[in-house]
Parts: C-alpha cells; sequence; structure tokens
C-alpha cells in the first residue's frame, strides 16, 4: 500500500477506531510503574491516551466534507469480501451520515473527557489500567456505530461493557462502587446476551451477518423467529441507552465511576443504545411506518422522560442527580425519533449531540466539586462560586442549556422537539403526540427546577467552614469544561448551521434506507423518499399560545394533583402560629426549607408518588434482573401482536 492510498479517507473509519485500540496497547506495554511526577502519575500513558483520542477525533472531522456535506457512504471491507451462495462473507464498516454524527459525538466526548482526565486523574492508583480501559471502551463504542456487520456490533458491545464494568468498580474505595459495577455486570450481560440471541437467529434465518444484506431480506419476512430476534436486539440495545427500566443501572454507574467516565457513560454509551434502536428498527427492519412502533418508542421516550427527572428532584447526591437527568434527556431523544418525521428525527439527533455537551459539562463540574471538597453530597456543600468562580460559570452554562434556557443548545433542540410532536400532532389530528409536546414542556420546566436546586445548593449560599481552603480546579480540568460549555453556546447561536451540517444529513440517512443498502452493492428496490423539513405552516403565534396554555394547565395539574387533606392531617392538633405572619399559618415543619432541599413542599404532596417509586427501586439487583426479564417478555409479546 503506497502512501497516496494510505491517505485516502475511504481508510479514516478503520484508522479512527485502530488508534483507539493502538492506544490502549501501547499504554499497557508502557509498564504500570507510576510516574515520579505528582502532578501526573500516569506519565507519558495519559499524552499517549490523548493522542490517540485527538487522533480518532481527526479522522473523523476529516469525513465531514464527504459524507455529511456531499452525501457519500463509505463501504470499507476489511480483507477480501467474499459472495458465498448470494450472502457476503467478511467484515465490513459502513460509514454514512447517520453512523458518521454518532463517531463525531463520541469521538468528542473522549478526547474531551481525556483532557480532564490527566488532572482529575492525579489522586487515584492504578491511572495507567485506567488509560488502558478508557481506550478500550472508546474504541468498543466508536466501533459498534460504524460497524456494517450485526455480529461484529456484538463484539464491540462486549468490550464496551467490560470496560464500562471495569470503570465503574475503578474507585474500589468509594462506598458503593463494587455494589454498582456488580448490577452494570449482571445487566449489561443479559443485555449483551439478548443482542447475540438475537444475532444468531438472524443468522439463522438468513445466512448473513451484514447489516445492508440483512435490510434487504428481513422486511416482508417478519415471521415468528424474525419478531422474537427483534424483540432479543430491542432490550438488548435498550439496556445499553439506560432508557425505562433500566435507568437505575445509570444512577448506580455515575455515581460511582469516576466524572471523567460518567461523562462517557453518560454521553457516549446512552448514544450507541440509541444508535442501536435507530438501526433496528428504521433499516434492518424497517417497521417505523407503522403507528404501534411509533407508539412504542414515543411512549417509552415519554415515560423516560418524566420518570427520570422526577426521580432526579428527589436525590441529594450531585452525581446521582445528573444521572437521571441523562436518562430524562434520552428519553427526549427516544420520544423524537419514534415521531418518524424528519423534522422529529433532526430534532431528536440535535438534542442526542446537545445531550453530549451539556451533561458533558456537567458531570465535568460535578467532578470539580468532588476533586476539590471530597463530595458530591448537596447537603454538606454551598457557597463553593465564592471559591471556584470559573467552575461555577461554567456549570451555569451547562444548567441553562440542559434546562432550555436561551439561546443555549438546549432550547434549539426542545423547541425543535416541541414543533416536530406538534406538527404529528396536527398532521396525524392525533391528540396522543399532543401529550408528549406537554410532558416534554413540564419536564423542561422540572429540569430547570431541579438545578435551581442544585446552584443554590453547591454554589451559592453560605460557604461552610471546611471548605474555606478550598481552590478553583487545573486549568486542564478548566479547559475540558470550557470547551464543552463553548460548543454548548455556538451550538445553541447557530441552530441553522447545526441542522443543515449535521442533523438533516443525519436524518436524510435514517429516510434513505435504499441508498445504504445500494452503497454496499446489495439490490434495493425501495423509492427515494421525499425528505422535508418543513414546518408545514402551522408555527403562527396563536398556535404556540395555545401550547402555552395547554402547558400552565399540565403545570396546575402537577401542582394540585398531590394535595393532601389537611383538615384531616391537622384535626385534633394545635396550631402553630409562629409562622402565620410569613407562611399563611402553614406548620413549622411546613417551612423549613434548606439549599438542598427547595422544592420539599412539591415533594411532600407528591409523596405518594415518591413512596411508590422508591419502593420500586429497591437497589437489589436480583430486581433489576427481573425487570430486564419482565420487560423482555413484553416486548416478545408486543412484537408478535402488532408487526
Amino acid at each position: 500500500m503506497n502512501l497516496a492510498n494510505m491517505t485516502d479517507y475511504h481508510h479514516f473509519p478503520i484508522y479512527a477506531i485502530m488508534v483507539l485500540f493502538l492506544g490502549a496497547f501501547v499504554v499497557s506495554v508502557a509498564g504500570t510503574k507510576p510516574s515520579r511526577n505528582l502532578k501526573n502519575p500516569a506519565g507519558a500513558r495519559a499524552w499517549i491516551a490523548l493522542c490517540a483520542t485527538g487522533l480518532s477525533l481527526f479522522f473523523l472531522v476529516m469525513l465531514i466534507k464527504p459524507v455529511m456535506l456531499k452525501g457519500e457512504i463509505i463501504a470499507y471491507w476489511m480483507g477480501s469480501r467474499a459472495i458465498a451462495g448470494g450472502y457476503a462473507i467478511g467484515i465490513a464498516l459502513e460509514v454514512d451520515a447517520l453512523s458518521l454524527f454518532f463517531a463525531l459525538l463520541i469521538a468528542t466526548a473522549v478526547f474531551v473527557s481525556a483532557i480532564y482526565s490527566i488532572r482529575y486523574m492525579v489522586h487515584d492508583d492504578c491511572v495507567p489500567q485506567y488509560y488502558v480501559l478508557y481506550c478500550l471502551l472508546a474504541g468498543g463504542v466508536l466501533g459498534l456505530v460504524l460497524s456494517g456487520d450485526i455480529f461484529n456490533m456484538f463484539v464491540m458491545v462486549e468490550i464496551l461493557t467490560f470496560a464500562a464494568v471495569a470503570l465503574t468498580a475503578f474507585r474500589t474505595k468509594v462506598y458503593g462502587a463494587l455494589e454498582a459495577a456488580f448490577k452494570y455486570l449482571v445487566v449489561g450481560c443479559m443485555g449483551s446476551t439478548a443482542i447475540l440471541t438475537g444475532t444468531i437467529m438472524l443468522y439463522a434465518q438468513y445466512h448473513t451477518l451484514n447489516l445492508a444484506q440483512l435490510a434487504s431480506l428481513i422486511p416482508g419476512t417478519l415471521n415468528n423467529a424474525t419478531k422474537l430476534a427483534f424483540a432479543f436486539l430491542y432490550i438488548g440495545f435498550s439496556t445499553k441507552a439506560f432508557i425505562v427500566p433500566f435507568h437505575p443501572l445509570a444512577a448506580d454507574a455515575h455515581g460511582a465511576a469516576p466524572a471523567s467516565i460518567s461523562v462517557l457513560i453518560s454521553g457516549v454509551l446512552t448514544k450507541s443504545g440509541i444508535y442501536g434502536i435507530i438501526r433496528l428498527t428504521y433499516f434492518l427492519f424497517q417497521t417505523m411506518n407503522l403507528g404501534s412502533m411509533q407508539f412504542m418508542l414515543v411512549f417509552i421516550g415519554s415515560v423516560s422522560m418524566f420518570v427520570c427527572v422526577t426521580m432526579a428532584l428527589a436525590q441529594h447526591d450531585f452525581k446521582r442527580l445528573l444521572a437521571y437527568h441523562s436518562i430524562s434527556q434520552i428519553g427526549y431523544v427516544l420520544a423524537a425519533v419514534g415521531l418518524s418525521t424528519s423534522l422529529g428525527i433532526s430534532a431528536g439527533l440535535y438534542h442526542a449531540m446537545n445531550h453530549t455537551l451539556f451533561k458533558g459539562l456537567l458531570f465535568l463540574a460535578a467532578g470539580a466539586v468532588l476533586h476539590e471538597t471530597g463530595t458530591t453530597d448537596l447537603g454538606k456543600l454551598g457557597g463553593l462560586s465564592k471559591k471556584m468562580p470559573h467552575t461555577t460559570a461554567l456549570f451555569l452554562i451547562g444548567a441553562f442549556s440542559i434546562s432550555g434556557v436561551p439561546p443555549f443548545n438546549g432550547f434549539a433542540s426542545k423547541w425543535m422537539i416541541y414543533q416536530a410532536s406538534y406538527q404529528k400532532a396536527v398532521e396525524t389530528n392525533n391528540i396522543g403526540f399532543l401529550a408528549v409536546t406537554i410532558i416534554a414542556l413540564v419536564t423542561s420546566t422540572l429540569t430547570l427546577a431541579s438545578f435551581v436546586k442544585v446552584s443554590q445548593s453547591v454554589f451559592f449560599g453560605q460557604l461552610p467552614r471546611e471548605y474555606e481552603n478550598v481552590k478553583e480546579v487545573p486549568f486542564g480540568m478548566r479547559l475540558a469544561m470550557g470547551i464543552l460549555a463553548v460548543l454548548c453556546i455556538l451550538t445553541g447561536i447557530f441552530p441553522n448551521t447545526v441542522t443543515g451540517a449535521l442533523t438533516q444529513p443525519a436524518a436524510r440517512a435514517v429516510a434513505d434506507v435504499g441508498e445504504y443498502i445500494t452503497a454496499m452493492g446489495f439490490k434495493s428496490n425501495l423509492p427515494v423518499p421525499e425528505v422535508s423539513f418543513v414546518q408545514a405552516g402551522v408555527w403562527e403565534p396563536i398556535n404556540w399560545l395555545l401550547i402555552l396554555c395547554i402547558a400552565l394547565l399540565a403545570l396546575t395539574i402537577v401542582a394540585v394533583a398531590g394535595k393532601y387533606d389537611r383538615v384531616s392531617e391537622n384535626e385534633g392538633e394545635q396550631v402553630d402560629t409562629k409562622y402565620q405572619l410569613f407562611y399563611g399559618g402553614e406548620k413549622n415543619v411546613y417551612s423549613q426549607v434548606g439549599g438542598g432541599d427547595l422544592f420539599w413542599g412539591f415533594k411532600h404532596n407528591w409523596r405518594h408518588y415518591f413512596d411508590f417509586m422508591h419502593d420500586l427501586h429497591s437497589g437489589i439487583v436480583n430486581d433489576y434482573a427481573l425487570w430486564a426479564v419482565v420487560a423482555l417478555a413484553l416486548a416478545i409479546v408486543y412484537m408478535m401482536i402488532v408487526l
């Protein structure tokens, strides 16, 4: 192979993957003896990992022009391609705008987190092993989204799962780390087994593992065995996205893992699950033209966004709160993608990108707080803005972004999701899609409320005496947070540029399955779809006034639905008049509001709901495994009935 051929961009996808695995190998053979440099005990190994992740990102950025802007699909066969009996044999990569979109998100998050890790991990033992696992995790996720072979996707799932489990347990002295890793291992392996089972069932019927060829063979032949395979694959990728009912795993894993790994679990692993679900529903089985499939994704997405945001409100740990918010935001993505409209897909992908940016920033801010104070307990923190002003400012950018405050990026993508769901309701005359708009609006409001609580608990209020000597985190950590903060601002200010260059090409790739099939050299009879991102003329002010009125009505219902009967509760008790002047006669206990519990009244009114959720989330791995089994059983029954 000559130099000109080696620099051909068609090789860049495999370069982007292999440089990460090569980085893991080089770090491992560099030895395990810590460096004498106390500021960087990993020595050159941290820089090796940084260079590997930077090169991977570079190779993928170089593909934006041919793939995103010119619409090319890169089909790359590793070794010679063979056809036996009409079926493809060999491992292939296939890079279209959709897979490149997710690959860019992954590579960006991995690179920024690597910058952060250099100083963040200085107090940890076994740092060289950390970077080996780090590169393996990154390579596994990137290999999954760029693969054109379903069995190779399973192999990458195995790599990323075990690397993520090991990194979750990396800080063994952290309370609950080993337990969280064990839960992740059990349910994660159940998900991987489901993916393998579905893959075997497809291969037994169609005698090929190539995604494009399977996409040309499966539609129109959905027998019971194929439906069963679909259910197994769907549940398998759902465990990687942590959507309901797999959301407790995310909270445990995020809370125990180092913040630099929480960024990857939230911004990278969840996207691999969403990517897998899109490939299954839109490409492999091509079922998104069915209302039943749209309902399933939209329903699960809506449940995930609402349940997890309420779970976040009840948290007293910074990272666990962020973990539940992460799955709530993934619910937005799944619901938008489930609308099966061009605008909905583009909006969902836009929010997936924004989620990677603002949630990565928030986890890095939480890591900075932990790095300097040694705790993420909201009840023990406060007033850190006086000691960590840069971290505070960067955190607020992330908080405004996730809460959908303009002009930050979360507002742009959420606004598109509101539009897409409302447009779907108008076009189909189905009020259920309008309910999605309302749920999304309510969830966004509760998200903002939650981050008001976090801001007050961590960065404002009174500074505890034990943190009077706290100082700002090192420059490298602030640099990583700054990169994500700048991206949160830019992607919010220039939404048309983002959609035109990234999300709309990816949405077109989702719609044009026939092009994906033919790019690999297989025959497709699918017509070229008409893809339009026009908003169908429904965006007049009167319509949005109607939506806002409905949202206010929904918020009113939320506020009063949990009202308790004070007469029956206070019957026979003496009235405490101490706070009548300021609190209208409420008992003393009702007026005790601290920074870490600003919404005590809301939780009190909704105490029956929160008690139910508390009992449901037992924290026992057997229960979570049972949830996985029940989810699989329900998926099988649903697929058998509706497909």
